[in-house]
């Protein structure tokens, strides 16, 4: 029998104890249910199912997860190669619960961990995060959390891609091609992609309207439609490649630690393609660049909204990052090269539904 192993790097809450034992319903028939609570006895996990059970503090911390993150990753690259992670979090207040996860997602991805979509459940001091949900399943807030808690535990368990032989993929930029060094990248990455289909569009300025915010029906109204309320090249362009696509590569030169304001609103304006259609199937990948730090911060950014939010599929290594000031600076970057291929290699690997 395959291992299920609950990472717990500090003493659990009752409701949190609630949430791991709603959340392993589904792993029981299927799985050997371990838990680690010391980090100085952590196993090989490698092709494990792992999920991440933390309490967090009155400050927002959890103290104790650092150190299992960094036992794991004096391990080396691959520690974490072959598992399907999740994430449970409780908060004592309504702060920390996504960024906190956004770490645990990001470290153990970089370790080769892939996460199914949403692929986490977070309770904040009061629970109203789940009030969104709750006006559809018409139940107390508690009990919609467990639920939730259950899904996820079983996406988890059941989550067994296949691999999608010549995949089409779609890659968003904003760039400018004469100076991006983020373009430069992602042309030594798509020389070696071979039997895929590749639709590249370019958002240049002016041709996305950022999301305004519609009531909840509205949005949903026009989404069944499959378009919007702003209509346009968004609607046009963009969701039909999105639909077609079996894996979607965000090209990401990192302004002021934040994606482009055209990346963003591409991001924002998916609600109303969302509100019809799930991308569960859909792989997740990002192509960063920064001039002196922090592609780490707009990878984070993309897990957030894409994975956590809207349900992309996010496979072992999904972004490849890189710094490069200066115009061509991205060619001086020793094996920049052999980088660029391994990541096309694992965009070949890693297209699954």
């Amino acid at each position: 029998m395959k291992n299920l192993y609950v990472i717990i790097p500090d003493k659990p809450s009752q409701i949190l104890k609630e949430m791991i034992n709603a959340a392993i319903l589904s792993c029981n028939n299927l799985y050997e249910i371990n838990y680690i609570d010391n980090e100085n006895n952590i196993p090989d996990l490698k092709n494990s199912r792992l999920i991440f059970a933390i309490q967090l503090n009155e400050a927002g911390f959890n103290i104790n997860l650092a150190k299992y993150i960094t036992t794991i990753h004096k391990r080396g690259r691959n520690a974490l190669y072959g598992c399907i992670g999740g994430v449970l979090i409780h908060g004592h207040s309504e702060l920390y619960t996504k960024t906190t996860a956004q770490n645990i997602i990001f470290h153990t991805n970089q370790l080769g961990c892939r996460f199914p979509g949403r692929p986490l459940v977070e309770a904040t001091k009061s629970l109203s995060n789940f009030l969104t949900i709750q006006k559809v399943v018409k139940k107390p807030l508690k009990d919609v959390c467990l639920g939730e808690c259950t899904k996820l535990g079983k996406s988890i368990a059941e989550d067994n891609p296949k691999k999608i032989e010549n995949p089409h993929i779609l890659v968003l930029h904003a760039s400018n091609r004469k100076t991006s060094n983020t373009l430069n990248l992602w042309d030594m990455i798509n020389k070696h992609l071979n039997n895929v289909i590749i639709k590249e569009i370019h958002i240049e300025n002016g041709t996305i309207r950022d999301c305004k915010g519609c009531r909840y029906t509205t949005c949903k109204h026009y989404g069944k439609q499959t378009t919007c309320f702003y209509g346009g090249f968004m609607v046009e362009e963009i969701y039909p490649a999105i639909l077609d696509s079996d894996g979607i590569i965000f090209i990401c030169p990192n302004y002021n630690d934040a994606l482009s304001a055209n990346m963003t609103a591409v991001i924002n304006r998916l609600t109303a393609l969302f509100r019809k259609t799930k991308f569960y199937d859909k792989t997740l990948f990002g192509v960063i660049v920064s001039g002196n730090s922090g592609s780490d911060a707009l990878s984070k950014q993309l897990i957030s909204a894409l994975n956590i939010n809207k349900t992309f599929r996010l496979p072992p290594y999904f972004s490849i990052t890189a710094t490069a000031n200066d115009k061509g600076a991205i060619f001086d970057i020793p094996n920049i090269e052999e980088s660029a291929e391994n990541f096309a290699k694992n965009i070949l690997d890693e297209i699954k539904a």
